[in-house]
């Protein structure tokens, strides 16, 4: 029985797996997105995203956390599944099928080191280059899904550093969302979210006036997010 099985599968074409992976990042309220300009063959010198094949022992998803580890330096990365994109075409090196992942990093923990050594660039979310092959593709798609979750899940706050303003939370989520939101509805649905929590403390680099700072509880029933 073994051997018939290995013969049916011997009959299919084999093909290359690979992960991509959209990353999000926000250094002093600017959202950013992380990029690299191949040093290989195709499309050599041109951006793209962080990618790799994966290994014959391990899963996708573990793939993909093997990269941004290598990459980043950090475990545990929040990570979303996008999609797979499979066109017969889409990589004229060979025929590989890639399954995208979004993932949000908190600026201030990244080895940035390591990316210098990866020629790996952060680029303005607003000003996002044209990628090689569907890479491109791949950043709308994990937009929308991203907007989809910033609104139903707190995954905002994967973003911002452990303490913040709540105008630094406005700012993300008009940046992300694309849209612009009345500051004193916003306010009030913050400070009547059990998940956020007022601190003792004030922004005094960042704010004149000294504008109170705020923590995400993870603790809190329910754990709730906006309705935008």
């Amino acid at each position: 029985m073994a051997q018939k099985e290995n013969n049916y599968y011997k009959q299919h074409d084999r093909l290359y797996l690979s992960v991509d992976c959209i990353v999000f990042g926000l250094n002093e309220g600017n959202l950013k997105l992380l990029l690299i300009q191949r040093d290989f063959e195709p499309h050599k010198g041109e951006w793209s995203l962080v990618g790799g094949f994966v290994n014959y022992d391990e899963s996708v998803d573990n793939a993909a956390q093997r990269i941004l580890k290598n990459l980043t330096g950090l475990d545990g990365v929040y990570m979303h599944q996008i999609g797979t994109f499979g066109e017969v075409e889409r990589d004229p090196g060979e025929r590989v099928v890639s399954v995208a992942y979004s993932a949000l990093l908190n600026f201030p923990d990244i080895d940035h080191e390591i990316l210098k050594a990866h020629n790996a660039h952060w680029v303005d979310f607003n000003n996002i280059p044209s990628l090689c092959l569907d890479h491109n593709e791949m950043i709308k798609k994990a937009i929308k899904k991203i907007q989809t979750k910033f609104r139903t899940e707190p995954i905002a706050f994967r973003l911002l550093p452990q303490r913040f303003t709540l105008t630094q939370l406005q700012q993300l989520y008009e940046t992300l969302l694309s849209v612009k939101i009345d500051k004193r509805n916003f306010r009030r649905r913050a400070l009547e979210n059990s998940c956020i929590v007022c601190t003792d403390l004030v922004d005094k680099e960042n704010s004149r006036r000294g504008a109170r700072l705020y923590e995400f509880s993870s603790d809190a029933a329910g754990v709730e997010s906006f309705k935008m």
